[in-house]
């Protein structure tokens, strides 16, 4: 996966349903950026995730997930904001009714392509063998096929294009804000981070 995102030349598009990149990622994808890579990543939507609980149902500590990855994100957005704004990032969030978003994937150049049940988080890099499957397509053969997948993909999601977009702490619902900032203020959100 590192290697894939150092060698591109022009364009990356991931997949991952939650968003929380290995330090290794997250390094490789500042430097395609200042290389001027395009990039775009697709991620459930925290309504969309699997560990995802209405408010109005009994607060569990698994209902903080989609909301840690949602605050991580708006973090990642905020140091990325330029690149937002000019359009070399795009981030869209995927919502379909009330099913749950699961892709992993990576695209890069139109030349590789990624099949992974491989989560792009540091607990999975430490910890999962996960299959994979890498299809290098350099006469175009699957460009059609690859198209045709991305668009039905991006056909439920929607384009943030400014950090402010995407919610912060004080407006999640009363328990997730108060378990949240209990974990901020213990510093055990770094933990949580690296074994979720």
């Amino acid at each position: 996966i590192c290697q894939l995102l150092a060698a591109s030349q022009s364009q990356i598009t991931i997949c991952t349903p939650y968003f929380n990149f290995p330090q290794t990622v997250s390094r490789e994808i500042g430097r395609a950026l200042q290389r001027g890579v395009k990039l775009a990543i697709i991620v459930g939507d925290k309504t969309a995730n699997d560990f995802y609980i209405p408010p109005e149902q009994p607060f569990k500590f698994i209902a903080a997930l989609p909301y840690l990855y949602e605050s991580k994100l708006r973090r990642f957005a905020q140091a990325h904001q330029a690149s937002l704004a000019s359009g070399q990032l795009k981030l869209h969030l995927w919502r379909d009714g009330a099913n749950t978003y699961h892709l992993k994937g990576l695209w890069v150049d139109q030349i590789y392509t990624l099949m992974t049940g491989n989560n792009l988080n540091p607990r999975a890099f430490r910890l999962d063998l996960e299959n994979a499957l890498l299809i290098h397509d350099p006469e175009q053969q699957l460009a059609q096929q690859r198209q045709a997948e991305l668009a039905s993909i991006f056909e439920h999601t929607t384009a943030i294009q400014d950090y402010q977009a995407l919610e912060q702490v004080a407006d999640y619902p009363p328990a997730v804000r108060k378990f949240l900032r209990r974990l901020s203020r213990t510093r055990l959100d770094r933990l949580a981070y690296r074994v979720l």
